[in-house]
């Protein structure tokens, strides 16, 4: 049974924390760490009640909330998950308590305010993959910027202000097209006589033919809304703020950062761009194809050549993040559930690489390959459990990332060979820059005296080094739990793009006052029996 209010207290939970914080002595850290660790804990465990009662044969919205908020404009306190956002919700809840141990030793100036940023992000991205109300997405997408601007800015490296300042107006640009793009919908709803920011209902609106968007009007909502999501992803070439950023952030910043808010940009698409906008998306479909492979290639050599490991590890953001953009609009069942699959993947093992490179800087205070050599022998488990980070991102078979690259090559393979050709180059170039740099870093003789003496993981580091680690291999070995979950609402983006009646059904509005939200998914497409073309998760 599905309980009411259970969204609403994974969003605000963290801000609670937060505003507890507030009341703690500046300087007892011991508490204010221990204060965040335990609301980021039971905010995870919380996270895990979603399971319960939650139906994977369902395409449509589930734990729904909606409750009136703004008269007028008529907008809607609306949350819901699907297959699609569901492990999002769970990966930030995840990587929330992993980021606060990894920042336990580590931050020992204004250790209240970093902790307080980091609830008050995980509230924001928990806003973005929950909110079913266009006002209230942007609303949370906008106060995700605020605490990582200054997880940055203040507690980064050399050139952090340079790079938050970057990150901001970046997502800034994106942000602006996007609340256009937003405000031309709801006057296109007005004018069809029913006001609303309501993302169901305006899917209906546009499914059942109340509202008809000219080809030249589909075409520009649809470039805002995917210049703003392409910025966050980011997509080739609109990356450059992603190095900088990564780079400069701290570990906690950096897992979040790779984690779960790059995912936001590749949900937006498959939230709004294609089932809005689909005539828009085939269109233009081919060229973001080519930009997603060339983000793949490019992303691997560029990282190939970097001599900072914490940049080689956001390069290959940049390379997987293009295999996700890649499966999305390859329009396959298989391809985007593939796609779903490894921005989870992704948020894991590149996670995973982060800490590792977070726990080398906490005892050298730099991030240059050259500085480093030979430390598989002072730092034996370390290195071990950082190689098996890098097999999971290089698609090694058995480990999470092989089964999301899979499926992405194979169903795009299915719509255009020729583009699954292409991507496949990037699995040999992320073996290539992961295994050489790895070589580089923990194979050898000890080159530098300093490192000889390197303590290796302690025990907090290598809990948490194990559970990413076990986590890896559970998704690599057990995918069926996640893409059962994924498939039907996989299934429903291809039938919303084919202009079903009522599809997402959100029941009517009269007057912006009144939303009958058990009729929600009544109209949503299930998975039935005809599994043609999709994962079996039997």
């Amino acid at each position: 049974m599905q309980q009411p209010y259970l969204l609403t207290i994974l969003t605000f939970l963290p801000v609670a924390g937060a505003l507890a914080l507030l009341l703690a002595p500046d300087d007892d850290h011991v508490l204010i760490r221990r204060l965040a660790l335990i609301t980021a804990t039971a905010e995870f465990a919380i996270s895990l009640l979603l399971f319960r009662g939650f139906n994977s044969q369902l395409a449509g919205y589930q734990w729904e909330e909606l409750h009136n908020w703004i008269p007028q404009p008529p907008i809607h306190y609306h949350l819901g998950v699907d297959g699609l956002s569901l492990f999002l919700v769970l990966l930030t809840t995840l990587l929330t308590p992993i980021s606060m141990l990894a920042s336990w030793k580590s931050i020992n100036e204004r250790v209240k305010g970093f902790f307080i940023c980091l609830l008050v992000l995980e509230t924001g991205v928990i806003g973005v993959f929950v909110s079913l109300d266009m006002f209230l997405f942007f609303l949370f997408w906008e106060v995700m910027l605020i605490p990582m601007y200054f997880l940055i800015g203040i507690w980064g490296h050399e050139r952090r202000i340079y790079a938050a300042l970057k990150f901001v107006l970046y997502t800034m640009f994106g942000s602006i097209l996007m609340l256009v793009a937003m405000l031309w919908l709801y006057r296109l709803t007005a004018v069809a006589g029913t006001p609303t920011f309501d993302i169901p209902q305006i899917q209906s609106m546009l499914s059942s033919g109340t509202i008809t968007l000219p080809a030249v009007t589909e075409m520009l909502l649809f470039g805002a809304f995917f210049l703003a999501f392409a910025i966050k992803v980011p997509l080739f070439p609109l990356h450059t703020w992603l190095p900088d950023a990564h780079t400069e952030a701290p570990t906690a910043g950096s897992v979040m950062l790779a984690g779960v808010l790059l995912k936001m940009g590749t949900y937006g698409m498959l939230r709004f761009c294609l089932p809005l906008f689909p005539e828009a998306a085939h269109k233009f479909a081919p060229a973001i194809a080519v930009l997603a492979i060339i983000g793949i290639i490019y992303g691997a050599l560029v990282a190939m050549v970097q001599v900072d490991l914490k940049r080689l590890v956001a390069y290959s953001s940049v390379s997987h993040l293009g295999f996700v953009v890649l499966g999305i609009f390859a329009f396959h069942v298989i391809s985007i559930q593939g796609a779903v699959f490894q921005m989870l993947a992704h948020g894991i093992s590149t996670g995973a690489l982060f800490l590792g490179v977070g726990m080398l800087y906490d005892r050298r205070h730099t991030h240059l390959i050259k500085e480093y050599g030979g430390l598989a022998t002072p730092m034996p488990v370390l290195a071990g459990l950082y190689l098996f980070s890098c097999f999971a991102s290089a698609g090694l078979p058995m480990l999470n990332g092989f089964v999301g690259e899979f499926l992405i090559l194979a169903g795009t393979f299915q719509r255009h060979a020729d583009w699954s050709a292409w991507a496949a180059l990037g699995v040999i170039f992320s073996a290539v820059y992961l295994l050489w740099s790895y070589q580089r870093v923990f194979f050898g003789a000890v080159t530098k005296d300093k490192n000889a003496s390197l303590p290796d993981a302690d025990l907090r580091e290598r809990g948490i080094l194990f559970l990413m680690a076990a986590i890896i291999l559970w998704m690599g070995m057990g995918s069926p739990f996640f893409t059962r979950r994924i498939e039907a609402s996989a299934q429903n983006v291809l039938q919303l793009m084919q202009r079903p009646q009522a599809a997402y059904d959100a029941g009517v509005i009269r007057g912006g006052a009144e939303m009958n939200s058990m009729n929600l998914n009544r109209f949503a497409m299930p998975a039935n029996g005809n599994n043609a073309g999709t994962v079996n998760s039997k």
